[in-house]
């Protein structure tokens, strides 16, 4: 068994490390709130007080945290985990984070002789308790052949997009996806409720329908029903921080994207009064900026 540093402890973090924990690895933890941690970390856990004595002697350093400013403090902060790395050990990134990022951090740990692994996941905080999360990958096959016994513990499936940077910009494109589609669901949602139709007959009809999703099935009775969902997943303020990066990312590139321009702008405009809620909050804003229904 290996000994593993885990960054970040928050919904998806604490079910990272647990699963990694359970598989017989020494884990030792670290997230920027220290009660939190304490709270979090199972009696097998040693909780560290910074990124840097987390990763000492470490074979792989997972990081699961909110954004590009909380990774950069996690691995390149005077007390960051890169401070201390052994060289050969894997910087596994899992946090959402923008394409610029990944490339300044992926040359700073490999100029220190640690391994990348661009890392995203897809699932919920449920699935990452279970350690059935879909890892979306960009690293060297051969590095990406290395850490699989570690990636197993946490992921029921990897899917390797190509070199580092690529599972980040699958990562931010799904993302953005997901909140066109939601905003998008959430406009609809409150149409509906304006014209009055039988919210059980409604519900039952989108999820039904041929736009049914995974996110539908999730969000269509919370939104019309007016309420937020019993199995909450991305907060309204960590999707938009998702749709904003993507979008830095298709103007580099030079392309348009009028439609996810407008899902990130309803996002914005929900993010000061409900940033902590999940998505299905959306429709709150939806219905407050059409007028109450």
């Amino acid at each position: 068994m290996a000994k593993v540093a885990f960054l970040g402890l928050g919904k998806m973090g604490s079910g990272m490390a647990s699963s990694l924990a359970r598989a017989g690895h020494d884990v030792a933890v670290w997230n920027r709130t220290p009660q939190k941690a304490n709270g979090s970390a199972s009696r097998s856990m040693k909780v560290a007080a910074t990124p840097a004595e987390a990763a000492i002697d470490a074979a792989a350093i997972f990081s699961m945290v909110a954004d590009d400013e909380a990774s950069e403090r996690v691995w390149l902060a005077t007390d960051g985990a890169l401070t201390t790395a052994k060289r050969g050990a894997f910087a596994i990134e899992c946090s959402t984070v923008s394409y610029g990022h990944v490339e300044r951090l992926a040359n700073a740990s490999v100029e220190g002789g640690l391994r990348y692994i661009d890392c995203p996941v897809n699932g919920l905080p449920s699935v990452a308790a279970q350690g059935k999360l879909t890892l979306l990958v960009g690293a060297s096959r051969e590095d990406l052949t290395g850490a699989r016994p570690l990636l197993d513990c946490v992921g029921a499936s990897i899917l390797h997009f190509g070199a580092i940077g690529t599972g980040t910009a699958f990562k931010l494109i799904n993302n953005l996806l997901g909140a066109v589609h939601i905003a998008s669901l959430a406009e609809a949602m409150a149409l509906a409720n304006r014209i009055g139709l039988d919210q059980k007959t409604l519900i039952a009809a989108v999820e039904q329908g041929p736009c049914s999703s995974p996110h539908v099935k999730r969000l269509v009775a919370p939104m019309v029903e007016g309420r937020l969902s019993d199995a909450p997943g991305l907060s309204i303020g960590l999707r938009e921080k998702d749709a904003r990066y993507a979008l830095n990312l298709a103007r580099q590139l030079g392309v348009g994207m009028a439609v996810g321009s407008v899902a990130q702008a309803w996002y914005a405009a929900a993010k000061p009064a409900r940033g902590d809620e999940d998505d299905s909050g959306l429709i709150g804003t939806v219905i407050a900026q059409n007028g109450q229904i």
